[in-house]
C-alpha cells in the first residue's frame, strides 16, 4: 500500500460528493483577501465541517489507516486565491493541538495558535497520525498544489538545516488532485507548495487524526 511505504497516497472519490458540495457552498461565502495560511479550528467555524466530522466517515477511514480507534486532532481550511496566495517552504508538520499545557519529557516547544495549545511531541505520536487533505477544488501545479518527498516520514524529526540539505538531492512528487479526492499522508512527511501561478480557488480541508493515548491530564483540543 503506497501510504504504508511512501507515507502518502491520492484517493479519488474519497467520501460522498455531498459533503464536498456542502463545504464548497458554505465557503463560497467566505472572503480571505489579505490573509495568508489557513483557518484553524475549521470544525468550530463551519457547520459543513461539523457535519462531516459528526457523520464519522473520516474517523472510520482513519481507523483503517491507523489500525486502532482514532482521535480527532484538528481541522484547517486552506484556500489559495488571487488575493490570498502564498509560498510554503519544505517542512514537516510536527505539532499537535491539545487541551492544556503540561510539562512532558521530550515534548516541546509549546505555542499558542488559534487559542489552542500546540506542542511538538515525540516521534511515536507523529507515527500514530494520519492527515486527510480533502480537495474541494482541483489542485494543479498552476494552482500551487502540495509537493511531497516519498518515504521522508521515515527520517524522524528533522531540524531545518537537515531538511534543507536532504531536499537538495530528493525527487519531489507533485500531488495533482481532482475535486472530491483526498491526499492521505503522514503529517511529518516532507512537504511544500509554491505560490499559484494561475490562482483561482484552491480550497483544501486538512483534517488530522491520531491513535495515540495522551498522557494523563491531557486531551485532544
Amino acid at each position: 500500500m503506497p501510504f504504508s511505504s511512501d507515507g502518502f497516497e491520492i484517493v479519488n472519490d474519497f467520501i460522498d460528493r455531498s459533503f464536498f458540495q456542502s463545504i464548497k457552498t458554505e465557503t463560497d461565502k467566505i472572503k480571505l483577501a489579505g490573509r495568508r495560511g489557513g483557518i484553524r479550528n475549521a470544525e468550530k467555524r463551519f457547520e459543513s465541517v461539523q457535519a462531516l466530522l459528526a457523520a464519522g466517515i473520516l474517523s472510520n477511514h482513519a481507523e483503517i489507516y491507523l489500525g486502532k480507534t482514532p482521535n480527532f486532532v484538528r481541522a484547517i481550511l486552506f484556500n489559495k486565491t488571487p488575493q490570498n496566495n502564498w509560498l510554503v517552504t519544505w517542512h514537516q508538520d510536527k505539532t499537535i493541538a491539545v487541551s492544556a499545557k503540561k510539562e512532558i519529557e521530550g515534548w516541546g516547544p509549546w505555542s499558542l495558535k488559534g487559542g489552542c495549545h500546540h506542542v511538538q511531541p515525540g516521534i511515536d505520536v507523529l507515527n500514530s497520525m494520519v492527515a486527510f487533505r480533502l480537495h474541494i477544488d482541483e489542485s494543479t501545479e498552476e494552482s500551487g498544489c502540495l509537493r511531497v518527498i516519498p518515504e521522508s516520514h521515515k527520517l524522524g524529526i528533522m531540524s531545518q538545516s537537515e531538511i534543507d540539505n536532504y531536499v537538495q538531492g530528493a525527487a519531489p512528487f507533485q500531488c495533482i488532485t481532482k475535486t472530491n479526492s483526498a491526499l492521505v499522508l503522514r503529517p511529518h512527511i516532507l512537504h511544500a507548495s509554491n505560490k499559484a501561478s494561475k490562482p483561482t480557488s484552491r480550497r483544501v480541508l486538512h483534517v488530522e487524526f491520531s491513535s495515540y493515548t495522551l498522557p494523563r491530564g491531557l486531551d485532544w483540543a
